[in-house]
């Protein structure tokens, strides 16, 4: 699973995408399409719960969550129709699993804004409304291909003609598609297509060090219509997070102080991007590692072992899995397991944040 990192230019994207993954290297120019070729990096998720367990099981390594993050050059008004490499650039955001749109909420002469004025609400009705327009011709065009094949008496085509009917009238109603419901069916009848108003999207407020946490005007009105839109906001001083991601401990911890931070905005940013695509995390434990292992919101026992080795899904017999939270209060697994804490989960068991499990298998 992967997130795109997405904006205008000049927004602060490419300063963001470098804090978060870690990428060294020059500081992006001040111009539009800095950015050509998407950059990709993976993304650590901060999660306490690794040293807690750490505290009972002591261990050689901890290995945390992961996701991948693509960062995507600049859209301008009129990607949709070529202005600014535009339909190359959109092609990248098809390959995504879920946006993470950059608005700018900071003031700066230094810093030029592609549209000459800064307001980022009408910065997210750009990137909309261009990521629509292209949704449309995408779906237009599919729509005689598939209407071709319905004719044949191919009654998938003949389906997937009638979902894509169903999201033109949605689309040109200047909706989302994100905001129609399509049932499992439907959603796997175009997912083919990388539509990209159908993916999930954060959105992440890049303000000035006079408002770190958000509170100033220009982030209320982010928040008001990300919320109409069903979607979240974080807020992020991206110029302050690349100079924190920078130092080391405890000079990190004495600037976070220094500013009135508890962690790096970073971390809320990687928490919330994991959420938005649908992730969770189980646990496994033990003397060579302790390690956060991903799997999508829903899955089954036999699927996240899937994730470990292909052969663990495939010969799966059962799960012992326990919570943190007994493992704090017994201490070791002996204990957890004389108190009968220790739970058997077989195949149709639908996996829970934060499980600690041993899976058996044979095959």
């Amino acid at each position: 699973m992967e997130a795109g990192i997405v904006g205008l230019p000049n927004v602060g994207k490419s300063t963001l995408f470098n804090a978060l993954t870690g990428s060294q290297g020059a500081q992006a120019a001040n111009y539009p399409f800095c950015t050509i070729e998407p950059n990709e990096g993976i993304v650590s998720i901060p999660d306490a719960r690794l040293r807690r367990i750490e505290h009972f099981i002591k261990t050689q390594k901890i290995i945390p969550a992961m996701f991948k993050l693509v960062d995507i050059a600049g859209i301008v008004k009129g990607a949709s129709e070529g202005e600014g490499l535009g339909n190359k650039f959109l092609s990248h955001i098809r390959e995504v699993d879920a946006i993470l749109q950059v608005v700018r909420c900071f003031e700066d002469p230094d810093v030029t804004h592609v549209a000459g004025k800064i307001d980022p609400v009408s910065d997210m009705e750009t990137i909309e409304m261009e990521l629509l327009f292209s949704d449309i011709q995408s779906v237009e065009t599919a729509i005689p291909k598939a209407e071709r094949a319905a004719r044949t008496g191919d009654k998938e085509a003949k389906f997937r003609v009638g979902v894509m009917q169903k999201c033109l009238e949605h689309l040109n109603s200047e909706q989302p598609l994100r905001s129609l419901q399509l049932d499992e069916t439907e959603s796997k009848a175009i997912r083919s297509f990388g539509l990209m108003t159908a993916k999930p999207i954060l959105y992440i407020a890049n303000v000035d060090e006079s408002d770190l946490h958000g509170q100033g005007p220009m982030v209320q009105r982010v928040r008001e219509l990300a919320a109409k839109k069903g979607a979240l906001v974080v807020p992020v001083c991206a110029k302050l997070e690349s100079e924190i991601a920078e130092l080391e401990d405890p000079d990190r911890s004495e600037m976070l102080s220094a500013v009135g931070l508890e962690e790096p905005a970073l971390q809320a940013v990687a928490r919330q991007t994991y959420k938005t695509l649908g992730l969770q995390s189980y646990f496994t434990a033990g003397e060579k590692e302790i390690r956060a292992w991903t799997i999508p919101i829903g899955a089954t026992a036999p699927q996240a072992a899937g994730v470990i080795h292909t052969d663990f899904e495939r010969g799966f017999i059962r799960c012992e899995c326990y919570a943190l939270e007994d493992l704090e209060k017994f201490s070791n697994e002996k204990e957890i397991r004389a108190n009968g804490k220790m739970r058997t989960e077989g195949k149709s068991y639908i996996m829970q944040d934060g499980d600690i499990c041993h899976f058996l298998f044979n095959v």
